[in-house]
C-alpha cells in the first residue's frame, strides 16, 4: 500500500513529466528530426517572428523579409563590450570563412544586433562587425523596438550603470551569451549555445544549407 510519501513523490515526479511536456509543446523546443547536428540545436516546429524593423549599418531598414532565403545566426551584442562579443564574433567568422565557397545567393550570415544605440551608430556598428568578416551584417534600433526583437528570440539585454565615480558613458549592457538561429524562412528555428566550436558551427550550418 503506497503511503504518503510514496504518493507525493508519485506526484511530483508526474507533474514535473506534465511540466516538461508541455514547455516542450508550447516551445517546439524538441530536437527536430534530420541531419545530426554537432552544435546548433534545432527545435521540432520553428516559431514564426512577429514583424520587426531594425536600421542595417549602410540605413537601409531590415525587416523580416530581408532574412529570407539564407540560414542566419543571430547575435545581440555591443561595441564597447570589452570580452565577450569581440570572441564570440572571431569564433563566428572562424565559421564564416568556411563558407566563402557556398553560393551567395544561400550562403548562411551572421546578424549582429547592437543592443546599445546611445553609443553604436549605424555606421559605428558596421566598422565593428566587418573587422571581422565582411559578410558580417549590423543592424540596431530604438531601445523599444530592440526589446521587441530581443523577446521574439527568446534574448535579454540590459543596461548597467557605470561604477560609482565613473562617467555615465562608461556604463555597460548585459546581453544573452546564446544566439538565435534562423531558417531561410526567416523564422526562429533553433539556438545556439557557448562554448562555441567554430568547425562544427560551419559543419552543421553548410548540412543544412545543402540538405533543407
Amino acid at each position: 500500500m503506497f503511503n504518503r510519501t510514496t504518493m507525493a513523490v508519485l506526484v511530483a515526479a508526474l507533474a514535473a513529466g506534465l511540466g516538461l511536456w508541455a514547455a516542450n509543446a508550447w516551445f517546439g523546443e524538441r530536437p527536430a528530426p534530420g541531419p545530426q547536428l554537432q552544435a546548433l540545436k534545432l527545435f521540432e516546429a520553428p516559431r514564426e517572428l512577429p514583424a520587426f524593423s531594425l536600421r542595417q549599418a549602410d540605413g537601409t531598414p531590415l525587416v523580416p523579409g530581408e532574412l529570407r532565403g539564407h540560414w542566419t545566426i543571430v547575435f545581440l551584442g555591443f561595441t564597447h563590450c570589452p570580452d565577450i562579443c569581440p570572441t564570440t564574433l572571431a569564433q563566428l567568422a572562424q565559421a564564416q570563412r568556411q563558407w566563402d565557397a557556398l553560393p551567395d545567393s544561400t550562403r548562411p550570415r551572421v546578424l549582429f544586433v547592437s543592443v546599445d544605440p546611445e553609443r553604436d551608430s549605424p555606421d559605428r556598428i558596421g566598422e565593428y562587425a566587418h573587422a571581422f568578416h565582411r559578410d558580417t551584417l549590423a543592424a540596431t534600433a530604438d531601445i523599444p523596438a530592440l526589446e521587441d526583437f530581443a523577446r521574439s528570440l527568446s534574448l535579454v539585454f540590459m543596461k548597467v550603470p557605470a561604477p560609482e565615480g565613473a562617467p555615465p558613458d562608461q556604463y555597460s549592457v548585459d546581453h544573452s551569451a546564446a544566439m538565435a538561429v534562423l531558417d531561410p524562412q526567416g523564422r526562429m528555428a533553433g539556438v545556439l549555445q557557448p562554448p562555441l566550436d567554430p568547425r562544427a558551427i560551419a559543419a552543421d550550418l553548410a548540412t543544412l544549407t545543402t540538405t533543407r
